[in-house]
């Protein structure tokens, strides 16, 4: 088998006893996630990002140059949001000597309340999506997100972020052969942008044929079914599920 495919093999049915455990995969549905929200958030609620907070400075900058279509006060309530999200995730994650899946099924549990409430607004109000409507969107869903990103950090699982792909690409790139390097394991590290890709189509696609809401749905769904695998197959004794005594 090529070492293309035996790596991503490995990342997508990967050794449960191994010290990650079933992780990756669980890492990559996040991935699609971030996907399905971001395209909600950029196509509905106005040129802003609720996941990749890099895209929101860049944003605010043509906001203040005075482009049309950006807003200072939209990427500063989305980064405002993901920073507290980021904030309580840390708590969560930290405040407990927990294996690593118990920490993620805790942090996603707060996560999945923060999209089912934008799920909530997003029915009630009904699109297009402004005034206080839009801002609780954007603001719930930069929260949940950060509450992710903190605990997918905790998990410190390498090339799985869940949002920033640019240091993913830079590793593959830099590593690979071509460059004289180690290995671009680019059968692993390429399951990221591929995940996040077909969420931002799968979102994309939903908010443009509708329902609109449909993204919020598809996130809730892919945290809930995390969430269940966190519980069903961490009952085991496996490094991933171990009380963490470094915290």
């Amino acid at each position: 088998m090529p070492v293309v495919l035996r790596d991503a093999w490995a990342t997508l049915v990967p050794d449960m006893d191994g010290p990650d455990g079933p992780l990756p995969p669980l890492l990559l549905a996040l991935t699609v996630l971030t996907g399905l929200v971001d395209a909600f958030s950029y196509l509905l609620l106005g040129h802003v990002f609720v996941a990749n907070m890099t895209g929101n400075v860049v944003f605010m900058g043509f906001a203040l140059a005075g482009t049309p279509g950006f807003s200072v006060l939209a990427s500063a309530v989305a980064l405002a949001s993901f920073v507290a999200g980021a904030w309580a995730g840390g708590i969560a994650v930290h405040r407990t000597a927990a294996g690593r899946g118990r920490r993620l099924r805790n942090a996603l549990l707060v996560e999945a309340v923060c999209v089912a409430a934008a799920l909530v607004v997003s029915f009630v109000s009904g699109s297009p999506y402004t005034g206080g409507a839009r801002f609780s969107l954007i603001a719930l869903l930069g929260l949940g997100l950060g509450v992710q990103n903190a605990a997918v950090r905790a998990m410190a699982v390498p090339d799985f972020t869940t949002t920033v792909l640019t240091r993913t690409l830079t590793g593959t790139v830099a590593d690979s052969r071509l460059a004289r390097g180690p290995g671009s394991r680019v059968g692993r590290r390429g399951l990221s942008p591929a995940a996040m890709l077909a969420g931002a189509v799968a979102g994309g696609t939903a908010v443009l044929g509708g329902p609109r809401e449909l993204p919020l749905l598809a996130a809730l769904v892919i945290l809930s079914g995390v969430v269940a695998a966190t519980v069903l197959l961490g009952r085991g004794d496996a490094p991933w599920t171990r009380p963490d005594t470094t915290t």
